[in-house]
C-alpha cells in the first residue's frame, strides 16, 4: 500500500515582475513566520526566494509565478517563468570561482541553504522548487 500524500495548503499564488520583489520578500517572510519557520532559517528561505525570483525575471522573460505551500512540517516554494529554461546540471555543485562569469551562484546558494531544490523545464519555461522543514534550525 502506498502512503497517502501529505496534504498541503496553498498560502500564496501570485504573478510577479521585478518591481514586485520588495513586497514579495515581505509577504513571503510574513507567511514563513506564520508557518512557524524560525530564524535563521526564515531569512535563508526568503533569500532563496529572492535568488530564484531574480533569475526568473532576468532569464525567464521578465515575470513569473510564485506559489508557496505549507504541509504539516514543510514549507515549499515554487517559482515558474516562461523563459527558455535551463538544465539543472548547469547549477554548479561547488561555489564558482570569483573571477568566473557569476552564472549559477544564486541557485548554488539556494541548493546549499534549503533542504531540497529541484529544477524542471518544459515547453513553457523553467520551474524551480525548494523546500525547508519547519522547526529546523
Amino acid at each position: 500500500m502506498t502512503p497517502a500524500l501529505e496534504a498541503e495548503e496553498l498560502l500564496l499564488d501570485t504573478r510577479f515582475r521585478a518591481v514586485d520583489l520588495g513586497k514579495l520578500r515581505l509577504r513571503v517572510d510574513e507567511l514563513a513566520l506564520t508557518a512557524g519557520l524560525g530564524q535563521p532559517r526564515r531569512a535563508e528561505f526568503v533569500l532563496a526566494m529572492h535568488e530564484v525570483v531574480c533569475n526568473a525575471v532576468r532569464h525567464g522573460g521578465g515575470s513569473g509565478t510564485l506559489r508557496l505551500y505549507q504541509s504539516r512540517d514543510t514549507l515549499r516554494c515554487q517559482v515558474s517563468d516562461e523563459g527558455p529554461g535551463f538544465d539543472e546540471g548547469s547549477v554548479p555543485r561547488s561555489l564558482p570561482e570569483l573571477g568566473a562569469s557569476g552564472e549559477g551562484r544564486g541557485l548554488w546558494l539556494v541548493r546549499r541553504m534549503t533542504d531540497s531544490m529541484e529544477v524542471s523545464t518544459d515547453t513553457v519555461g523553467a520551474r524551480v522548487t525548494y523546500t525547508m522543514r519547519l522547526g529546523s534550525t
